[in-house]
């Protein structure tokens, strides 16, 4: 059997500050030692705070913080251009950094919240991508994640934007992923169901009751939920422990008691 041996010089993931990212974040320093982390993210704090845990693991795992707004193309490429020389041939992108807004329907819902799923979701993922993917091409190493949803494949009223974005995070991992086949970059699609993040708090604007709500059961003590660390351990095991000539085009993660849907639950 073939397994992947070589550590990862340098894993960038956008997003880290949270949720699936942070967690993703940890579990490559502490899996596997020695790991350089560029965890991208615009809350400054949060982003020293993972330098800081990271620090305490004293493993040899380091952490680059790039502060910086993904949809922000100049600040991306400005970012990747000058990274540190110990961090600069990323061998893995996790794109992680995206975002919901709003729960209206198409017909009132806030223009400015389309455009700013459209940025992060789709621009960003791009921006991110184009940064690092012609140097993983020239040097035939590489792996790049991209975290759609499954509500880029199963219709969630009243996310219509939000929907389309993911669709199109789906979509685009099996087209990049038909552009590198034989070039040693791996392309893989992991589309998550309700994971208890920041996710609906940020959808919700803010409403924590309302986001709560979301992972609730008939079962008090059972969350229809994954957590970011579930999804985290789904992406080492991709990028990390698979065997180097696997490549896992995309993977449809949910929560036990999450059906086929974004927001169809058992509840009784």
């Amino acid at each position: 059997m073939f397994v992947r041996t070589i550590l990862r010089k340098s894993i960038m993931i956008t997003g880290a500050t949270s949720g699936i990212g942070r967690a993703t974040a940890i579990k490559y320093a502490s899996a596997a030692p020695g790991s350089k982390i560029i965890a991208t993210g615009r809350r400054e704090n949060l982003l020293q705070d993972l330098v800081d845990q990271v620090a305490a693991l004293n493993n040899g795992s380091k952490v680059h913080p790039l502060c910086v707004d993904v949809s922000n193309r100049e600040a991306m490429f400005a970012g990747v251009d000058n990274l540190p020389a110990e961090f600069a041939e990323v061998d893995v992108l996790i794109n992680n950094a995206g975002l919901a807004l709003g729960v209206a329907p198409m017909h009132t819902a806030a223009i400015e919240d389309w455009e700013n799923m459209i940025d992060v979701n789709c621009k960003g993922l791009l921006y991110a991508t184009r940064s690092v993917l012609p140097g993983m091409v020239d040097r035939k190493k590489g792996h790049i994640v991209n975290i759609g949803s499954v509500a880029g494949n199963y219709a969630l009223p009243n996310g219509n934007v939000y929907c389309a974005t993911k669709a199109f995070v789906n979509h685009l991992s099996l087209a990049m992923r038909a552009e590198l086949i034989g070039k040693g970059v791996r392309v893989t699609s992991i589309e998550p169901g309700n994971t208890e993040t920041e996710f609906s708090v940020v959808r919700f604007k803010g409403n924590e009751e309302a986001a709560d709500k979301v992972y609730e059961t008939a079962d008090p003590a059972t969350r229809a939920a994954c957590t970011g660390g579930d999804i985290a351990d789904i992406i080492f095991f991709a990028t990390h422990t698979a065997a180097a000539h696997v490549n896992i085009n995309k993977l449809e993660v949910m929560p036990e008691r999450q059906g086929f849907g974004p927001f169809a639950f058992e509840r009784s």
